[in-house]
């Protein structure tokens, strides 16, 4: 498969991000939702802000209040032997590795934009900053639909009552409709298709299981957008293979002549994150007609590789111009960066794997 990285990669670095709270350090601007909006393209830039440590034996968690909405910071002693801090992005319990009860950043949604798709200019402003109960660890990893004249935004909130996916609406990326919480914990990784297939809207996710079964994912329908049901697994991880540890929805599905094309992301179990292909039925999106048993995309550059998490491309949005696929990805957990793909060149791995 041939990727044209674009020259000027990494697009956004944490360091083009000033941070919006004060003894704050950006650590990631990425995982971005994509949008065409009037002549601009607008990335929807998880931005991760962290309280900066004066001493290398203390860790601080950032937290929203969930009454008064301020930022409040808890401080850790490293030697702690009921925690486990291994993992930079989150405290552990020592006696429960499998969850979290605190992250070591805040997470929330901020706009860069763009006349070139190349050279970006960050707001100075959030777009989606925490503003309920579910979101008092964050709001991160958007994805964007645009259906008629209004944007949909997927993003993942998170709290200590777990990972739910959420919705608003906009029209002008100023003002925002909060449509609530559609997908309740644990869930991740939400796609809206772009319009109504025979009546019904669908989307895409990706239950996260605590007792048993897989990180795979799910296809479900709507017929408002609100009230989600009639859910069917869809395509599940692949035993020794480079999505063996958990496979999420990635970019919006793209309409084809061949059927609705899915760009979705898969790791393994050592958290190497590359890009997939499936090809799923135009009438009837919970068929599955092909899907590609090698990556389309892996992480090659070395801004992929060495981060903040390294070894991960990781894509949340795209813009189609005829055959060409341009799309923006996560890097590293780190940064932004941008490329072009072939949609037909996708198809035909599709064709030949599938």
């Amino acid at each position: 498969m041939t990727i044209y990285r674009y020259e000027e990669n990494p697009l956004i670095t944490p360091l083009d991000v000033p941070p919006l709270h004060k003894d704050h350090e950006v650590i990631g601007a990425f995982n971005a939702g994509v949008a065409k909006y009037k002549d601009e393209i607008l990335l929807l830039l998880r931005v991760a802000e962290r309280p900066i440590s004066t001493s290398e034996e203390t860790i601080k968690a950032p937290i929203i209040h969930p009454e008064t909405k301020k930022l409040e910071i808890i401080t850790f002693d490293r030697t702690d032997p009921q925690y486990d801090f291994e993992d930079p992005r989150m405290i552990r319990l020592a006696d429960n590795l499998d969850g979290f009860v605190y992250l070591t950043s805040l997470s929330y949604i901020r706009i860069a934009r763009s006349k070139d798709g190349r050279q970006f200019t960050v707001d100075d402003k959030a777009f989606l900053y925490p503003f309920n109960e579910y979101q008092t660890f964050g709001i991160e990893d958007a994805r964007c639909t645009q259906i008629g004249d209004t944007y949909y935004v997927n993003f993942s909130s998170v709290s200590p009552m777990g990972v739910c996916d959420s919705m608003i609406c906009t029209t002008d990326f100023e003002h925002f409709e909060d449509m609530g919480n559609i997908f309740a914990p644990e869930n991740k990784d939400v796609l809206l298709f772009p319009e109504k297939i025979n009546g019904k809207y669908y989307a895409l996710h990706r239950p996260s299981l605590k007792s048993i079964g897989n990180y795979d994912i799910w296809i479900a329908s709507s017929p408002d957008l609100q009230a989600w049901g009639n859910h069917k697994h869809l395509i599940g991880i692949q035993q020794d293979s480079w999505n063996s540890g958990r496979i999420g929805g990635g970019l919006v599905p793209i309409k084809t002549e061949k059927g609705w094309l899915e760009i979705y992301h898969g790791a393994t179990k050592e958290q190497r994150y590359c890009m997939g292909a499936v090809l799923l039925d135009l009438d009837d999106p919970t068929k599955v007609i092909a899907r590609t048993k090698n990556p389309i995309m892996e992480p090659d550059a070395e801004y992929e590789k060495k981060g903040f998490f390294g070894d991960v491309v990781f894509g949340c949005g795209g813009l189609v111009d005829g055959d060409k696929l341009i799309m923006y990805y996560g890097v590293a957990d780190t940064s932004m960066a941008g490329c072009e793909l072939s949609i037909s060149a996708i198809l035909e791995q599709l064709d030949k794997e599938g």
